[in-house]
């Protein structure tokens, strides 16, 4: 009974003492915003049209109640085509928007801003908080690894027969025996184990254990960032201590690998990360975080692409006996067992054009946030400093300036001539384009060639809704019956 008084007592400490940091909280954004509000009014600013100024009031529940796409074309009608503000995940936003935006964000403006995260998507990056060094120090310096290792042709060339081999025996094993696949968790499993195999050197069946953190880490990403037990983003917090500490303990063990063994301890990413002259640089814990970055964007982003790709396969029958010519004919020229290689997937041009209409039409990431480190003068308005800047997709994807009949799906917008620069960019662009888009390219292409050559598809709820929660997903998985060739 005591030990029962004792627990009661303790979580209504913790209730209470969570209460109170929820209303200094409170308390801080109002006046912060007041504040804001007055100094941006005494300087004259003239600042973007949009909604209310005051960020603890927000549209952050409205942005995924509606969709990211319905929200921001909403409101480029209603305020600007060149960029409007509002208020999401707590904070003053601007939303720059068209060619000329993306072009202005993403290549002129670096030096006038930085990479930002909400609350909610910084928990990983807690990992590495210490004295005089910013997240800013952090973002650059796994930005540089990225770029070093990710970015090697010699190494992405490497990594396509080992997609071919794992995605031949990942079909084997999750769709053969069955008649009904649900493509999006399907896609999230294949994605995760290729991240494991390149990124850590496992095999398939030991990356198991990673499932379930990944699914609960994400779900937090995007959640509010309230630590109480029972809430999502409380699940997600232990979910992402229990990763911290497998990834730890994978590095030390291939250090010593390393140390043994040199370039025999592996080819994978964190063996050659080890290897690297610069890796002194790096602590563990620097190191964790960085092998979480690149399979993070992979088993969210990538398999989200995947996933819709195959869904305008399903419905779109002539684009799909298109896609299945052009791999056959590429599986033809080769021994059945005969892996893929660099040579096969550049003769996918088509399939590729497939894959980009798939990405204009649902990109798989909803954008990229910036945070302005002093005023930025653009379309005749001023984005204060310390405004959050989102770029998204949405601003361009559809619009017929760009793309005539923007809601058809046609491949042939990306033959010969490409579209208009910065109108077209699923990973970005600029010096902060992500490192890992032929990593993504190279993945998509091979995991089609496969699915195309073994099945055709028939979609089992013809009007699944797509929910957005990060980035774009179907509400029911995609179940897909197979008909076998």
């Amino acid at each position: 009974m005591i030990r029962s008084i004792q627990k009661r007592l303790s979580l209504g400490a913790t209730m209470q003492n969570f209460i109170n940091r929820l209303l200094s909280k409170l308390c801080f954004l109002i006046f912060f915003s007041f504040s804001e509000y007055f100094i941006h009014e005494s300087k004259k600013y003239k600042l973007p049209p949009g909604a209310s100024r005051f960020p603890l009031v927000g549209e952050t529940l409205h942005f995924f109640l509606s969709g990211p796409e319905k929200f921001i074309h909403h409101r480029m009608k209603k305020y600007s085509d060149e960029v409007f503000a509002t208020s999401l995940v707590g904070q003053n936003m601007a939303v720059i928007c068209g060619a000329a935006g993306n072009k202005f964000l993403l290549c002129t403006a670096n030096d006038f801003v930085s990479p930002w995260l909400p609350d909610s998507l910084l928990m990983f990056f807690n990992w590495v908080d210490s004295p005089g060094k910013s997240r800013k120090d952090v973002f650059s310096k796994i930005r540089g690894f990225h770029q070093a290792v990710i970015m090697r042709p010699e190494a992405l060339k490497k990594y396509i027969p080992i997609m071919d081999s794992l995605t031949r025996q990942h079909l084997k094993t999750d769709w053969d025996p069955f008649q009904v696949v649900k493509v999006h968790p399907a896609s999230r499993k294949i994605t995760l184990a290729l991240a494991c195999k390149l990124v850590l050197g496992l095999e398939p069946e030991q990356t198991q254990r990673f499932s379930d953190s990944f699914t609960v880490s994400l779900q937090g990403l995007f959640s509010l960032p309230i630590n109480l037990p029972g809430t999502t983003y409380n699940r997600a917090l232990k979910e992402i201590e229990k990763l911290k500490q497998e990834f730890l303990n994978i590095i030390l063990k291939r250090k010593k690998m390393v140390l043994e063994n040199g370039e025999k301890a592996g080819s994978d990413i964190l063996s050659r990360t080890l290897l690297d002259e610069n890796a002194h640089l790096l602590s563990d814990l620097e190191i964790a975080l960085y092998l979480v970055s690149l399979m993070m964007p992979s088993y969210e982003s990538t398999s989200a692409a995947i996933t819709f790709v195959l869904k305008y396969l399903a419905e779109l029958p002539h684009i799909y006996d298109m896609v299945y010519k052009e791999q056959m004919e590429i599986a033809k020229s080769k021994d059945p067992e005969e892996l893929l290689n660099w040579e096969d997937v550049k003769k996918m041009k088509y399939s590729w054009n497939v894959i980009c209409e798939a990405m204009r039409l649902t990109p798989p990431a909803v954008g990229a946030f910036r945070e302005a480190e002093t005023d930025i003068h653009f379309a005749g308005v001023t984005i204060p400093k310390g405004w959050k800047v989102l770029w998204s997709p949405f601003t361009t994807n559809k619009n017929p300036k760009y793309f005539p009949e923007p809601e058809n799906f046609d491949p042939t917008r990306f033959e010969g001539d490409e579209p208009t620069p910065c109108t077209f960019i699923p990973f970005s662009t600029g010096p902060r384009m992500c490192p890992g888009k032929e990593y993504s390219r190279f993945l998509i292409l091979v995991y089609m060639h496969n699915v195309v050559r073994k099945y055709k598809l028939q979609k089992l709820i013809p009007d699944e809704k797509v929910l957005y929660h990060g980035g774009p997903y179907p509400a029911s998985g995609l179940p897909m019956r197979l008909q076998p060739h």
